[in-house]
C-alpha cells in the first residue's frame, strides 16, 4: 500500500495546507500520510468474490456468503418476491408491506419498523455521536455519515457518470450532474413556469 505513496513537496498549498502525499496511481494529493493511505484503497482492494447471479462483488467471503443467501429463494417475500440472507431480515422486510412498526421512542413517541432504526434516531435525543473521524476528530450519530464524511479526507469518488466519466462522493451529486445529460429540470417557477 504504501509504495503507491510518494513524497512529492512541489505542490502547492491547498485551503492553506500543503499537500505533500501523492497517489502514484491517479495524482490525486494529500496533506497527510495517514488520508493517503485511506485513498489508496480504493486502487487496490481486490474484489474477487463475484456473484454469478447479479455481477455484484465482495472483497471477502462472509459478505459473498451473506449476499448468495439472497440468490437462494430460501427466504423471499411473497408480496415483492425479494430475497433475503435470513429469516428474521425477512421478517423486517415484512413490515415494509404491513406498516408495522414495533419499536417506540420513549422521548418523543416516534415508530420505527426495525430496532436498528431507533437506536440511531434516539442519539438525536441523547446528543450521542459515536463514529468519530480519526483524520479531523469530526463525530457522527451513525455509520453512514463517517463513511461519507471519510470521502472528504480519502479523495475517493465511487460513483461515475456512465455518460461522461466524471466521478461524484456521493450519489446525490451524481443524480444531479445526470441531468446535465439528460435535458431533466424538474424544478418550475411558480411566477414564469
Amino acid at each position: 500500500m504504501e509504495a503507491a505513496a510518494a513524497n512529492d513537496m512541489s505542490e502547492p498549498q491547498h485551503n492553506g495546507k500543503s499537500k505533500p502525499h501523492k497517489c502514484t496511481v491517479c495524482d490525486e494529493r494529500f496533506t497527510t500520510k495517514g488520508n493517503l493511505s485511506v485513498h489508496i484503497r480504493i486502487h487496490t482492494e481486490q474484489k474477487s468474490y463475484s456473484c454469478p447471479h447479479c455481477e455484484k462483488c465482495y472483497n471477502n467471503s462472509e459478505s459473498f456468503r451473506q449476499h448468495m443467501y439472497t440468490h437462494s429463494m430460501k427466504h423471499k417475500c411473497s408480496d415483492c418476491g425479494k430475497c433475503f440472507h435470513s429469516n428474521s431480515a425477512l421478517t423486517s422486510h415484512r413490515r415494509i408491506h404491513s406498516g408495522e412498526k414495533p419499536f417506540e421512542c420513549r422521548v418523543c413517541g416516534k415508530r420505527f419498523a426495525i430496532t436498528k432504526n431507533l437506536t440511531v434516531h434516539s442519539r438525536i435525543h441523547s446528543g450521542e455521536k459515536p463514529y468519530k473521524c480519526s483524520a479531523c476528530g469530526k463525530c457522527f450519530r451513525h455509520s453512514k455519515g463517517l463513511t461519507v464524511h471519510r470521502r472528504i479526507h480519502s479523495g475517493e469518488k465511487p460513483f461515475e457518470c456512465s455518460v461522461c466519466g466524471k466521478r461524484f462522493s456521493l450519489a446525490g451529486h451524481l443524480r444531479r450532474h445526470s441531468r446535465i445529460h439528460s435535458g431533466e429540470k424538474p424544478y418550475k417557477c411558480q411566477v414564469c413556469h
